[in-house]
């Protein structure tokens, strides 16, 4: 009886609502429908994203009326706050070791034997030595070594990177340079001149697979200062860096991988996200003192001094 009269009114504000439709469509003036039609018509049209070009190099050609044209698709992307939320989690986890452990009492050295009879010495009841009651037993839900990376899609990070990028842009933290190759090896000058152009505590991209030796070199000196290939970005760096200026190879590398006009085929493979090489716990079993592990590294071919991701 109910479901027969659920249904009953169901069909009726069906019908009622349809009525209410046509009514509205007939009565619509003509004006406001050709505007409807003139939106659907119109498609929006994609603006490049232009920034005036800045020049590290001082005696460098004069970079006043060089404009750069930025992808709008990766330069003008809106703004996610909880797209950013996640690259940043996902990037962080990846860099924990997980290496805390603990022995559970099968792991702790000493007998198996029973402390005391079960019965007749009117105190508790005990086991081994190994109990966690005890002191110098084992830790009943103590750590264990895990990995705590997390997964998180392609799209998402790639999402990730057109926000970070768009953000800079927005809050106009991001210059643009011909080149970043530093021609000269004195620190000071190089100070002097980031100071010039107002580029504390900045992050410098480099489009080249290898960062430029001078460039790298001077930037280890500078306080609040760092370098990164273009391949190595991710949203952590960039928005950790409250500045970036990328050269222009760097801006073509970004859009080869994150345009959306470009064919998803045709695109730069994603970079994986960061990966331990090895545990400390890990290293320390092997008796590691370098960054270079002995029967799992190729020889003649071993890691940065110091590096512990791959």
């Amino acid at each position: 009886m109910l479901s027969a009269l659920r249904r009953t009114l169901a069909q009726r504000a069906v019908g009622h609502s349809q009525r209410h439709l046509a009514a509205l469509a007939s009565t619509s003036t003509p004006s406001s429908a050709a505007a409807v039609q003139l939106v659907q018509a119109v498609p929006p049209q994609n603006v490049p994203v232009y920034i005036a070009m800045s020049n590290l190099i001082e005696e460098g050609s004069s970079t006043e009326e060089q404009v750069a044209a930025l992808d709008p698709t990766v330069f003008a992307h809106p703004i996610r706050r909880d797209i950013l939320y996640l690259c940043v989690n996902f990037y962080r986890d990846a860099l924990r070791q997980g290496t805390a452990n603990t022995k559970t009492r099968g792991e702790v050295r000493g007998s198996g034997r029973k402390i005391r009879p079960q019965k007749g010495s009117g105190r508790a009841r005990l086991g081994d030595g190994q109990s966690p009651m005890l002191r110098g037993g084992g830790v009943a839900f103590g750590p264990k070594a895990r990995d705590f990376a997390t997964d998180l899609p392609r799209k998402v990070r790639q999402m990730g990177m057109r926000v970070a990028l768009s953000a800079k842009v927005n809050d106009r933290a991001l210059a643009v340079a011909p080149t970043l190759d530093w021609p000269g090896a004195k620190t000071r000058d190089f100070a002097a001149r980031v100071d010039a152009l107002g580029w504390g505590r900045t992050l410098f991209v480099a489009g080249a697979e290898t960062i430029p030796a001078r460039l790298e070199r001077v930037c280890r000196n500078v306080k609040d200062v760092d370098v990164r290939c273009a391949a190595d970005l991710n949203v952590y760096e960039m928005l950790r860096w409250p500045k970036m200026v990328m050269d222009v190879e760097a801006v073509a590398y970004l859009e080869r991988l994150l345009s959306k006009e470009i064919p998803e085929s045709e695109r730069i493979a994603m970079p994986s996200p960061p990966k331990l090489r090895y545990t400390r716990m890990e290293a320390g079993r092997r008796r590691k003192t370098s960054a270079f592990i002995k029967d799992v590294d190729e020889e003649g071919t071993p890691a940065p001094e110091g590096a512990l991701f791959e």
